[in-house]
Order: C-alpha cells, then sequence, then structure tokens
C-alpha cells in the first residue's frame, strides 16, 4: 500500500463521513428544537404543500367559528328583543279585549285604551329602530336587504283607502291563485330558468300583512326547490295611522320579479321592473374556510306599520282589532322561530366547524410535526457516530506520523 503524506485518504473518508453525520445531528437539533419535521421546503416539498393548505383551511376555520358565533349573537340580540315585541302585543290584545267588552266599557275607558294603544305603537316602532348589533340595525328592515323595489313617484308609493274614512285598501290576491316569477336572484340568473313562485287564494277578510306572508311563503317554497336559501327575496305591507298600504319586495343582491298574470302585484303599485340599491346590511355571514360558504339572515322590519297595529283604533272596532292583533303575534312568533332555528343552526355549524379544526389540525401535525421519540433514536445514532467519526479522524491523522520513523 506505501505510506504516503500528501493524500491521506483515511482522514479524508473519516471527514467525509464525519461531515454527513453532523449535518444530520444538526438536521435532528432543529427538528427536535422547533417540534417540526419540516422546517424548509428542502425537508420535504411535497409536505410542506400540503401542509401549508391544511394549514390554511385551520386558519380560516377557526376564524369562521368566530364568524358564526357572531351570528349566534346577532340572532340572540334580534330575538330578544322580538320578546319584548311580543309583550306589547300582548298587551295590547288586553286593552283590545277590553274595549271589545261595550257593555261595561264606555267611551272614556274605551279612549284611555287607546291612548295606551298610541304609545305601544310608539314603543314598537322605537324598538324596531334602535335595535342594533353594533351600528347595524337589525329590526327595521335593512338586514339581510341590500336592494329593494323602487316606486316611481310618492302618489303610487301606496294604496289609498277605499273611499271612505278609516276603510282599507282592497287587499290583492283575494280573487283567486295567482303567480309571478323570478328571472334574478342575487344578480345571476337562476340555474334552469326563472323560478314560478305560485300563491294559492287569500280568504276575503285577508290583510295586507297576510298577502305579504302568503307571497314570502310561496317564494321561499320556490327559491329552496331551485337550490337556494329561502330568504334572498322578501315582501312586505306596512299600512300607516290613515290605512294607506305600501307594499315592497326586497333581497340580497339584485333581483327581477315579473308578475305573470299582470295583476296581483301590478295591483300593489310596485314597480318591479326598478331597484333601489339602499345599501342595507346583506345579513350574510362567512361560516367556512373558502369562498361562498356563506349562511344569510333576513330580518323583517318590526314596527307598528309592517305589524298592522298603526291604524287600530279600539274607539271605533276594538274587534277588528283583536283579530290584527292576533295576526301580528302570529307574524312575530315566526320571525322568532326563525331567529331560533338560525342560532340552532349556527350552534351545530360551530360544532361541525370545530371537529374539522380538530382533524384537518392532526392531519396537518402528522404531515410537519415532528415525531419526538423517533427523532430522538436519529440524534442518538448521528451522536454516537459524531463521536466515533471525531475519534477516528484524530488516529486517521495521527497514521501520517509513522512516516517520520523512516526519517530518523
Amino acid at each position: 500500500m506505501g505510506l504516503r503524506i500528501n493524500q491521506n485518504i483515511a482522514a479524508q473518508n473519516a471527514y467525509r463521513n464525519l461531515s454527513v453525520t453532523d449535518s444530520q445531528m444538526s438536521k435532528s437539533l432543529e427538528k427536535l428544537s422547533s417540534g417540526f419535521r419540516i422546517n424548509r421546503a428542502a425537508d420535504d416539498a411535497a409536505g410542506l404543500s400540503i401542509s401549508e393548505g391544511l394549514r390554511s383551511q385551520v386558519g380560516g376555520l377557526k376564524v369562521a367559528v368566530r364568524n358564526t358565533q357572531d351570528g349566534v349573537s346577532v340572532a340572540q340580540t334580534a330575538e330578544g328583543a322580538l320578546n319584548e315585541t311580543t309583550a306589547i302585543l300582548q298587551r295590547m290584545r288586553d286593552l283590545s279585549v277590553q274595549a271589545a267588552n261595550s257593555g261595561a266599557t264606555d267611551s272614556s275607558a274605551a279612549d284611555a285604551a287607546n291612548k295606551e294603544m298610541g304609545q305601544l305603537n310608539a314603543e314598537l316602532d322605537r324598538i324596531g329602530k334602535s335595535t342594533a348589533f353594533g351600528k347595524q340595525n337589525l329590526l327595521d328592515g335593512t338586514f339581510g336587504n341590500t336592494v329593494k323595489t323602487k316606486f316611481t313617484d310618492a302618489a303610487t308609493n301606496s294604496l289609498p283607502a277605499d273611499g271612505t274614512t278609516g276603510a282599507a285598501a282592497a287587499v290583492p290576491g283575494t280573487g283567486g291563485d295567482f303567480s309571478f316569477t323570478i328571472s334574478k336572484v342575487g344578480g345571476a340568473a337562476p340555474t334552469g330558468g326563472p323560478i314560478e313562485v305560485k300563491v294559492g287564494q287569500l280568504g276575503s277578510d285577508a290583510s295586507a300583512q297576510d298577502l305579504a306572508k302568503a307571497v314570502n311563503a310561496a317564494t321561499e317554497k320556490a327559491l329552496k326547490a331551485a337550490g337556494y336559501q329561502g330568504n334572498e327575496i322578501t315582501m312586505s305591507a306596512k299600512v300607516d295611522a290613515q290605512n294607506n298600504t305600501t307594499y315592497s319586495m326586497a333581497g340580497s343582491g339584485d333581483f327581477s320579479v315579473a308578475d305573470t298574470t299582470g295583476t296581483v302585484l301590478g295591483d300593489t303599485k310596485m314597480d318591479l321592473t326598478n331597484l333601489d340599491k339602499t345599501g342595507g346590511n346583506s345579513g350574510k355571514f362567512q361560516v367556512g374556510a373558502n369562498a361562498n360558504q356563506k349562511i344569510g339572515i333576513s330580518i323583517g322590519g318590526v314596527d307598528s306599520e309592517t305589524l298592522g297595529t298603526a291604524s287600530l283604533d279600539l274607539t271605533k272596532d276594538p274587534d277588528a282589532a283583536i283579530k290584527a292583533i292576533d295576526k301580528a303575534l302570529s307574524s312575530v312568533t315566526d320571525s322568532r322561530a326563525t331567529l331560533g332555528a338560525v342560532q340552532n343552526r349556527f350552534e351545530h355549524t360551530i360544532n361541525n366547524l370545530n371537529v374539522a379544526v380538530e382533524n384537518l389540525s392532526a392531519s396537518e401535525s402528522r404531515i410537519r410535526d415532528t415525531d419526538m421519540a423517533q427523532e430522538m433514536v436519529s440524534f442518538t445514532r448521528s451522536q454516537i457516530l459524531t463521536q466515533a467519526g471525531t475519534s477516528m479522524l484524530s488516529q486517521a491523522n495521527q497514521s501520517a506520523q509513522n512516516v517520520l520513523s523512516l526519517l530518523r
């Protein structure tokens, strides 16, 4: 083999192995100290790509949980206000029943009850205008509605009384079944073409609120059948103290409605060809980590005109007041039930999101985190090899000293 001093191959070999081992030990130390198996793309390029995607999903889902919790808070706030609205309507009904007892109630007592009725209507209006979540009004009809039908002018904005003082205008839709079509929802045409909404005949004693309720029920059914949530478009009716009736439609995003019969919706004097972008709240909550994973809430206006109590007069017709208040109570109860159902849905959504966060976090951990026990085995191996390699490098360097014995 010979003895050479210019090239110490044994030392070079020991050094090369020592460098590899030292690099492996450094990587093991980095993984053990950081807790991550992947600290840079070079550690596992494919794993890094997958884990970053999972990390994005987990982060988005955690934010979605907070968003959904905000939805629960909104529903609770609105339902709490409606609870007091129900109490006010119950008091109104008590007053109406009392005023209807004409055998024992004189005109002054009925007038006193009517004055309290006026104050209760004023409180309904105040609750409708002031109930808010942050700066978002909840019960004024703008929550979940950013677009409304636009009326051409004030003269056609409402249906006046039928010529007799105090007589309400005739309610469209009492002459038979009617239908209309929705050709645009949220700014886009529905898949499969326009959606037909069929509404059954209203009773002869139907109120403006009954018409709006029937239209909304039929609209919700048709929208759900077409794959929508069902509350994208809603109709409302207001009756002021002079019995003037105003109908309107509202929704989140542009929509298009056409009266196929050319009568009922046309008779409401709504201008269905024009939209008024009012800038209300869309009422949509982002409940997922990806785009367009939303749940929408639409809350109708709650005030004396919308509930149909503004025009009630206990000194003239307390029996009619009882019927109207019963309908108002039913409307508010329906709204509360809807909010309660949405709140329960939000809570289930939160539970599902938390499960998804847990599972995706586990998946990301399996890809990216260090298996401490396994890595300690590798670290211990590298540590022993480093010590052995250092010793052998020293021995290889000493081997060249044997040449000196030849020079003595």
